[in-house]
């Protein structure tokens, strides 16, 4: 058996992984269909519709934003270089009392593929066939509106490690409740709207008794990074 075979092979007979049918149902929380077909949730006083979902693979990977009098500094790098930038979009409607929210988490899990590297072709250091990346991170006072969350990887983690080719987040509220998230995945065996993070079948698999998902370090906040400049008025305060 070849190993791309066996790599897709292995992740198929993770199919019955946990799935996003609905959002975790905690004191009194309950789901609905949004408008255009998205997670819409209600729970705790709380009502979230996710607008749009991150891109994977090559629809995340951007140029970094230039700056105003980057010329006046020295320049390392003479061919440019990508990001992983991951984003989803969400609206709050806040609560019977308040149009603002006090605070909501964004959990994420990503997925990056190493046979896509960009400058590990052949992959030479036998890397495993995935990398795996969470980070979490907290907005508050979120008024009633339009929002959005992200996460960056730099360049040299898509660069070596692959592009993003299954991506999940999960939005809870200051009591641990889950609001709502969702997945989007390219990767056979791991569906959308999957929670393939909390599936061992998934997250332990092996090939040839090495693990196919690697555990890493390095998913960052937007807010940590110079896409902190692009479009800040979209992002809440985050004490990350």
């Amino acid at each position: 058996m070849n190993r791309k075979f066996a790599v897709a092979a292995a992740l198929t007979l993770a199919a019955a992984t946990v799935a996003f049918a609905a959002p975790t149902k905690k004191r009194g929380a309950s789901a609905m269909a949004g408008n255009d077909g998205g997670p819409e949730t209600t729970g705790k006083g709380a009502k979230i519709l996710v607008d749009q979902m991150p891109k994977t693979g090559q629809q995340s990977c951007l140029m970094a934003p230039g700056i105003q009098g980057a010329s006046l500094i020295g320049q390392c790098y003479k061919k440019p270089r990508q990001w992983i930038v991951l984003e989803t979009k969400y609206t709050t409607y806040g609560t019977e009392t308040s149009k603002f929210l006090d605070q909501l988490t964004f959990t994420w899990h990503v997925l990056l593929e190493t046979k896509s590297a960009k400058e590990n072709k052949g992959n030479k250091e036998k890397l495993a066939p995935y990398s795996y990346f969470t980070t979490s991170m907290t907005y508050f006072n979120i008024p009633a509106g339009s929002h959005a969350s992200s996460v960056v990887l730099p360049p040299s983690y898509l660069e070596r490690y692959g592009e993003a080719k299954a991506i999940g987040f999960e939005i809870s509220n200051q009591n641990g409740d889950i609001l709502g998230g969702g997945t989007v995945s390219e990767v056979k065996g791991i569906p959308a709207d999957s929670k393939f993070w909390e599936d061992p079948k998934i997250m332990d698999a092996q090939i040839g008794g090495k693990p196919m998902i690697e555990r890493r370090q390095g998913l960052l906040d937007r807010s940590k990074t110079i896409w902190a400049l692009v479009n800040p008025n979209d992002y809440e305060t985050t004490l990350q």
